[in-house]
């Protein structure tokens, strides 16, 4: 199965957490790491070019902090451009069917506070329900989740396990539907 990793963090060379998970894919030949904001420093996007990275792969992720409950605005943006009427979705618009979707995110907040009851009061899996509907409109597979919370507060032993269990999640994450 061939995995591409979207990266999407604004800073990512001030980030510890998504630098230290983006050096870590790279040292593994089998994943297509692609970071957005380094690609398209203008936001300019090269819709053809995304659109053939995509083809090219089973398995797309999605890699990012959690931006205001949602994602960086680069990412927001590529979704827009490069899933198309007619490529992605619509009369022809079949390339991303059957391909598999995933989000891998890091946050700010607690896992506690990711709760109902919680400081931000609704789930991780919750606040992704928009990239679960976007990859059922496009006819993909929605793959449950990486997350890493509390990331202010992690301890170096912390991060090199998040990196043990990401690539992993990457590798061996399947459908629950």
């Amino acid at each position: 199965m061939k995995t591409l990793v979207i990266v999407s963090h604004p800073n990512l060379t001030s980030s510890r957490i998504n630098q230290a998970w983006v050096e870590a894919l790279q040292k593994h030949d089998d994943l297509t790491i692609h970071q957005l904001y380094k690609a398209y420093p203008d936001e300019t996007i090269d819709i053809a070019r995304e659109q053939k990275l995509l083809e090219a792969h089973d398995r797309i992720i999605f890699q990012y902090p959690l931006y205001w409950y949602s994602t960086p605005p680069l990412l927001k943006k590529w979704f827009d451009v490069v899933l198309q009427y007619g490529w992605a979705y619509g009369p022809g618009g079949d390339n991303m069917q059957g391909k598999e979707i995933g989000a891998a995110i890091s946050t700010y907040g607690s896992t506690a506070s990711y709760q109902p009851g919680g400081a931000n009061r609704f789930t991780i899996e919750e606040i992704l329900r928009p990239i679960e509907a976007l990859s059922h409109f496009i006819s993909a597979t929605y793959l449950p989740p990486f997350s890493f919370s509390d990331v202010s507060n992690v301890t170096d032993e912390q991060l090199e396990q998040s990196i043990i269990d990401y690539v992993n999640h990457i590798r061996s994450v399947t459908s629950v539907a």
